[in-house]
C-alpha cells in the first residue's frame, strides 16, 4: 500500500501568503498521488495558529473547495514550535508521514519528492536541510550559524543549517508523542527520538508575500529556548568559572592581607570598586542563567497542554487508517 501523506503547515497571520502557496502544496500532493508515491488519501493540514487576520476564513474556503485540504484552529496564539507539534499529533493517528512545512513558499517543495523517497527507502526521518544562506542577510546568518555552533558546543544534537521543514514517519510520531516537555525545541528533540534517518539539501527562497513573523527578539527566545531545553552545560560553565573566580579571589584576599602585614598598603577606592563591580556582574549574569532554567522548570511542574484546539474544518477526517507500515 502507498502511505498517506499529511502536509502540516503552521500559520499566522499569513492572509496574504496562504492563497498562492495552497494551489501548490496541492499541486505537490496531486503529483506525488500520481506517480503512485502516496496515497490519494493524503491532506495538506493547515494549523491556524492564533491569527488575527482573515487566515483561517482562507483555510475554511480551501477545504470546501477541495477535500484534500483540511486545517485546524488553536484556541489562541501559542507560537510556532506548538503550532507545528499541534499538526504533527493532530496527523500521527491518520497518516503513515508527515512532512512539516512552513506557509512562505521560502523552503523549496519539490524536495518532498526526495523525503518522500527517502522513506520509501527505509528511512523514518528526513531532515531537509539549506545548501546555503545566500538568501539571509549577513546579520541572519552570522547569528543563526554561531547559534548551530554554540548549541553543539552545548553538547546538544542539531542537525547544522535545518530548520523545521521535515518528514517523520508515524511510529516516530508514536514515540514522540511520550516526550512531556512544556517547553518545545522541535530541532533538538526530533534527533532525540532515534530511528534511521538521512537529509536532503535544498536552495531556500525569498518569501513570495507577506513579512516575516520571527523578528530578532523571537529568534533570540527560539535560540534560548533551544539551549536551555537540551543543555545543562551553562549551568556547568557557571561553576567552573565561579570556581574560577572563587580562586582568583582567594589569591587577591592574601595579597591584600600580606600587604597590610608589611605596611605597604595604599588606600584606594578604584581597586575595590572594580572589584565588587566584577564579581557584582559575575553573580547577576549566573542568576539571570540559573533563573531562566528555573523558570523552564516551574513552566514544566504545571503540566499545561502544550495545545488546545477550538475548530476543525467540515469533514476533518478520524482517527484511524490502513497504514503501510
Amino acid at each position: 500500500m502507498t502511505p498517506i501523506l499529511y502536509i502540516v503547515i503552521p500559520c499566522y497571520n499569513e492572509e496574504a501568503v496562504l492563497p498562492i502557496t495552497a494551489p501548490l502544496f496541492l499541486k505537490k500532493i496531486q503529483d506525488l498521488s500520481a506517480a503512485g508515491k502516496i496515497s490519494e488519501d493524503s491532506r495538506i493540514l493547515f494549523v491556524n495558529d492564533g491569527s488575527r487576520d482573515q487566515t483561517w476564513q482562507i483555510i475554511c474556503s480551501l477545504a470546501e473547495q477541495d477535500r484534500h485540504y483540511i486545517g485546524i484552529a488553536q484556541s489562541r496564539n501559542r507560537g510556532h514550535q506548538n503550532a507545528v507539534f499541534a499538526g504533527l499529533m493532530e496527523a500521527k493517528d491518520r497518516c503513515d508521514i508527515t512532512i512539516s512545512i512552513d506557509c512562505d513558499g521560502q523552503d523549496d517543495i519539490n524536495a518532498m519528492d526526495q523525503m518522500v523517497d527517502a522513506y520509501l527507502n527505509g528511512y523514518d526521518v528526513v531532515y531537509g536541510v539549506r545548501s546555503s544562506r545566500e538568501t539571509d542577510s549577513f546579520f541572519k546568518r552570522f547569528t543563526a550559524q554561531s547559534f548551530y555552533k554554540v548549541l553543539s558546543a552545548m553538547g546538544a544534537e542539531v542537525v547544522y543549517n535545518h530548520a523545521d521543514y521535515r518528514l517523520m514517519s508515524a511510529r516516530v510520531l508514536k514515540e514522540f508523542a511520550n516526550f512531556r516537555e512544556v517547553n518545545l525545541y522541535l530541532r533538538g528533540m526530533v534527533p532525540l527520538v532515534g530511528f534511521p534517518s538521512t537529509t536532503v539539501t535544498y536552495s531556500r527562497a525569498e518569501r513570495i508575500a507577506g513579512e516575516s513573523h520571527y523578528p530578532l527578539k523571537k529568534m533570540l527566545g527560539l535560540a534560548a529556548d533551544g539551549i536551555t531545553s537540551l543543555s545543562v552545560k551553562p549551568l556547568r560553565m557557571i561553576t567552573s568559572f565561579g570556581v574560577f573566580v572563587a580562586v582568583i579571589s582567594f589569591i587577591g584576599c592574601l595579597w591584600a592581607l600580606i600587604t597590610a602585614i608589611c605596611g605597604k598598603a595604599v588606600p584606594g577606592w578604584a581597586s575595590t570598586t572594580c572589584i565588587v563591580c566584577f564579581v557584582s556582574g559575575v553573580q547577576l549574569v549566573s542568576l539571570g542563567i540559573i533563573g531562566e532554567y528555573i523558570g523552564k522548570i516551574y513552566m514544566e511542574t504545571k503540566d499545561r497542554p502544550r495545545y488546545i484546539i477550538s475548530e476543525r474544518t467540515k469533514d476533518f477526517p478520524k482517527p484511524g487508517k490502513d497504514s503501510c507500515l
